[in-house]
């Protein structure tokens, strides 16, 4: 920049700022700005012939003025005149005053953007570094469409200087922020990228923020970036601090460029190329091995810029999710920040642990964190700290820790901040009724929940928990007997006297014969409560007491006593008048057996995922769309490594899985025998029953026929326990199923017509780049562009799948026309059903939309189907196209054999067509507890001690298809001194043999 002369230092401007200091008063400050004013515009209306020093001088007092708060209505045209001075001074106070003074609807964008060219093509630096900083501060439209196309060409010219190369790059970056549209690279792309490799390391940094942007617009074609920003981190990473000295930052090599680099590789998958990938690990390792170095400097800038790298390493790591060995390295660091002495250092580390916990390579290593984690839940002064650390165990909890983190977010949640209690009781009642295999535990957490903050428990967890007792005919007599006794304490938080009320009027019946809880004594008990709670409560009692009536004769005249008080028949409350009037009448005029009828227990509800989940999700807002984890790998873990594949029986009451619900469970589910069961099942599939809402009115009891808590036919969103928006229709509504209709249809009935799948062909390139890493795991992002991010969760029993697919609008404006078809080609329509479920056609901005497709293999396939998304976004159709991640290994039922079945078998099937072998190069890091989780992912069940070489890896399982079943066994040989495997692979069909070979070869 050029030196500024002390004739510069425009002493009537220093004269005028002073006089402003010294006035004692605003209205002193307005009288001494309205005389300046008034001289200034004197001045350029009376003196045609001012000097460019006198231009600058006023334009630089206006600009004074419009800083200090005041309208500035002229002298713009005095500040665009300045543009054409030759004078740096001069030349940078009218770009100065235009950058921050000029509309970008003024009538003289013209005129400055002939100023601006003028200065662009001048091959003046410094010039050119002033008009590249004005667009870049107006960044208007009208500039970028004027200006669109020239800085690119001044970025990749080759003899543009190097501080103006840094100020297009910056100046395009600013542009492709505020029209997108406009920036169109074409022909400069490949040159933009290469700047990767310039000599001057300030462009190096300013292409790759540049590049970044555009790689998450654009990322295939600006692909080849990955390979030079791995070279350029390699050679920073591997630099001494005196090699990059004009860039060293406190012993730190270039850490503003190496953070850029990383999250430029954050934009991309895994390289492909072994060479590059490589490069790449050695980098990453090489940051983990620095963080472990002593500190060069006891200064704070020296362990923020360090760590900033690291932070950023760790979460390039993690975006990855494909080397175990740095991702438990990355585990450990984190670890040790758990204790750091900075605040911001222990956020941080609890954050980038949140999200190696769904790592299925990393998760146990997290775990092993639990103790100092809860030690930071106990100990913390920093909220926000405190609650990292609760979405940490949240993260971590699987079946071996489940009872552990409960029970210390439940004693927390005594002394926690308000602010953050009710996420609290979401993820322990989430955490509670995923993990429970005891059902008494998971009532006694509810119960407590309730009891330490009860004010903080939402409707949709007490919902739930009736739900559950109501499904669980092992658990009910527990649940009555628990909140009988919770119930006798003397202050009791008015949503235990609902779950009370409920389960009393359902189950009281099965503690009744007990003295000390004898009908009278249950309904004296509730009734002291009465006069305690809200109307919406008041109303669900008054269902509990003619709920007992028909359980409990005897007492039936007590309580006709109270509905015939004039508390009851004259309530000022239309909806207890209403219920008091028609439950007398009907206690009055029914026979035993229409009570009996009207009155019956409530029939189980239809199995789902739970409703609080959705609600944690509303609470925390949208960011990552991530789903959850895999619950066999949680099992596995849990378990040793071994997995429980039994199969399921008929009674869905007596499945050891999670309370969230077995989305899979077979359609001829049995209801239990000591209950009525008035409606089908399809219909229970179809209208969830549910607790009598608060705000919803009274059906007619006289006029109903149904059980007495179910809602009306349209449930609020209040009343929805499901999430699910369904509406009740008659039992003769269900259309008749077809002899055509395939099982799928019938064993996933919910009586929706099902989409068929599509047969046109998928629009554009299909995205596969991490097809191959959901072969052995089930959960996790598919796709995601600067747009949209894909998420799926997935189960699959023998030949049938269900596959829940997450779409993420990862902006601020709407998807309209939103539609995902699936689409099989060729021979694969006949291999494979996929009916894909309706969806919403908008996705508002930040949001997230849920799909179900359901799947049925019917023979085996090679080929797998694509999920094809259309879209407007901002008025212009976008069109992605993926490859979904069914594989024939997901329909893998494991089966496990003694050595002398499993050799019987390995030789039956001996027949060269039922074999195939193939040795390869290991891609991977060679662990064994990998390699063991990595088949047991793939669906087998790993056999011990079958082998008599115990470093081998034997499996069997059976291929279920609706056509055939195929017994398939495997042996992995691993050889780590030549970094090689042999894969055998023996079933008795040679197509099932080699599709199974080549699936599970890709993940080693």
């Amino acid at each position: 920049m050029p030196a500024v002369s002390k004739g510069d230092g425009m002493r009537g401007l220093a004269v005028f700022i002073s006089d402003i200091r010294n006035c004692k008063s605003k209205e002193a400050e307005i009288k001494r700005i309205n005389k300046e004013l008034a001289n200034i515009r004197s001045k350029f209306k009376g003196d045609k012939a001012l000097d460019g020093y006198s231009k600058k001088k006023y334009v630089c007092k206006l600009l004074f003025i419009f800083l200090l708060g005041h309208d500035i209505d002229f002298g713009h045209m005095e500040a665009v005149n300045l543009l054409s001075s030759n004078k740096y001074t001069e030349k940078q106070i009218g770009y100065l005053f235009i950058s921050v003074l000029v509309n970008s609807n003024s009538d003289l964008i013209s005129l400055i953007n002939n100023a601006l060219k003028n200065d662009l093509s001048s091959r003046n630096p410094t010039f050119m570094n002033l008009a590249l900083h004005c667009i870049a501060n107006v960044g208007s439209r009208e500039m970028a469409e004027a200006f669109a196309a020239e800085v690119p060409r001044i970025l990749v010219a080759g003899d543009t200087m190097d501080s103006v190369k840094q100020s297009a790059a910056l100046c395009l970056l600013r542009l492709n922020r505020t029209s997108p549209d406009l920036v169109l690279m074409g022909e400069w792309t490949a040159r933009v990228v290469h700047l990767l490799n310039d000599q001057h390391l300030g462009v190096v940094t300013a292409a790759t923020s540049l590049i970044t942007t555009l790689a998450q617009k654009s990322p295939e074609d600006f692909k080849t970036s990955v390979s030079l920003a791995v070279a350029r981190l390699s050679r920073i990473v591997s630099s001494a601090s005196t090699d990059l000295q004009d860039y060293t930052y406190y012993f730190v090599a270039a850490p503003w460029l190496s953070v850029k680099l990383l999250r430029l590789l954050q934009c991309y998958p895994p390289p492909e190329d072994g060479a590059i990938r490589g490069r790449l690990t050695e980098c990453l390792e090489t940051i983990l091995n620095k963080a472990q170095e002593p500190p060069k400097s006891k200064k704070v800038q020296h362990s923020n810029a360090k760590n900033a790298v690291l932070f950023e390493a760790i979460s390039l790591i993690i975006h990855h999710d494909s080397e175990p060995t740095l991702l438990v390295r990355a585990c450990n660091q984190l670890g040790q920040f758990l204790q750091h002495r900075e605040t911001n250092l222990r956020y941080l580390a609890l954050e980038s642990m949140c999200t190696l916990a769904s790592s299925e390579f990393s998760h146990e290593a997290v775990k092993t964190h639990i103790e100092t984690v809860i030690n930071a839940l106990k100990s913390e002064r920093d909220v926000s700290v405190r609650q990292r650390a609760v979405d940490l165990l949240y993260a971590m909890c699987d079946r071996s820790n489940a009872k552990q983190i409960v029970a210390e977010m439940l004693s927390y949640l005594e002394t926690a901040d308000y602010s953050i209690r009710e996420e609290i009781v979401l993820k322990v009642a989430i955490l509670a009724e995923k993990y429970a295999v005891d059902y008494t535990w998971y009532v006694d957490t509810i119960l407590n929940l309730i009891r330490f903050a009860g004010d903080y428990v939402s409707d949709e967890v007490w919902y739930r928990v009736i739900q559950i007792v109501i499904n669980r005919d092992e658990v009910q007599g527990y649940a009555a007997k628990t909140v009988f006794e919770a119930l006798q304490a003397p202050a009791c938080h008015e949503n235990l006297v609902k779950v009370g009320g409920y389960i009393l009027g359902e189950f009281g019946n099965l503690i009744a014969g007990d003295s000390r809880s004898s009908p009278l004594i249950q309904f004296d008990l509730l009734h002291s409560k009465f006069h305690l709670c809200s109307v919406p409560t008041r109303a669900l009692l008054l269902s509990a007491y003619i709920k007992f009536i028909n359980l409990f004769p005897e007492v039936k005249g007590t309580i006709q006593e109270v509905l015939r008080s004039d508390s009851q028949l004259r309530n000022a409350d239309v909806e207890l008048q209403q219920r008091a009037v028609e439950y007398l009448r009907l206690s009055c005029i029914a026979s035993t057996d229409i009570l009996a009828t009207v009155l019956e227990e409530m029939p189980p509800f239809p199995e789902r995922e739970s409703s609080i989940l959705a609600k944690l999700k509303r609470k925390k807002g949208p960011g990552n769309l991530h789903p959850d984890l895999d619950e066999n790998r949680k099992e596995r873990s849990a378990n040793g490594g071994t997995a429980d594949h039994s199969s399921t029986t008929s009674n869905a009451k007596s499945s050891p899985l999670s309370f969230v619900g077995d989305l899979l469970a077979p359609a001829s589910t049995a209801p239990p025998t000591n209950r009525p069961r008035p409606v089908s099942s399809s219909y229970l599939l179809q209208a969830p029953l549910t607790p009598m809402p608060p705000q919803a009115s009274a059906v007619p009891v006289l006029l109903s026929t149904g059980p007495l808590f179910q809602v009306a036919a349209s449930p609020t969103p209040s009343t929805d326990l499901l999430g699910l928006g369904s509406t009740i229709t008659t039992q003769n509504s269900a259309p008749p199923a077809s002899k055509g209709t395939s099982l799928l249809v019938d064993v996933f009935s919910e009586n929706i017509a099902a989409f068929p799948v599509e047969t046109p062909v998928a629009v554009g390139p299909v995205a596969d780049e991490n097809f191959s890493r959901f072969v052995c795991k089930n959960n996790g992002v598919l796709y995601e562009n600067q747009l949209l991010q894909i998420g799926l969760k997935s189960e699959f029993r023998q030949n049938l799948g269900r596959m829940y697919v997450f779409f993420g609008n990862k902006t601020s404006t709407q998807f309209m026309n939103f539609a995902a078809s699936v689409v099989c080609q060729d021979t694969l329509q006949a291999q494979l059903n996929v009916h894909a479920k309706p969806a919403d056609p908008t996705v508002d901005g930040g949001a997230q939309l849920q799909q179900i497709l359901n799947i049925e293999c019917v023979s085996d396939f090679v080929d797998a189907p694509v999920l094809n998304i259309q879209f407007r976004y901002g008025g212009t159709l976008q069109s992605i196209a993926v490859k979904l991640p069914i594989t024939l290994n997901k329909f893998f039922q494991p089966t496990e054999m003694t050595s002398q079945d499993f050799f019987q078998r390995w030789k039956q099937l001996g027949a060269p067509q039922q074999e195939v072998q193939k040795i390869f190069k290991a891609k991977h890091s060679m662990d064994t507890e990998v390699t063991k989780a990595k088949i047991m992912g793939f669906g087998a069940a790993l056999l011990d001690g079958v082998d008599p070489n115990p470093s081998n890896f034997v499996g069997a399982g059976v291929i279920h298809t609706k056509t055939t079943q195929v017994g398939c066994l495997l042996r992995l040989e691993p050889n780590t001194q030549a970094q090689m495997y042999r894969l055998t692979l023996r079933t008795s069909r040679d197509t099932v043999s080699q599709r199974l070979c080549d699936l599970l070869s890709e993940q080693f």
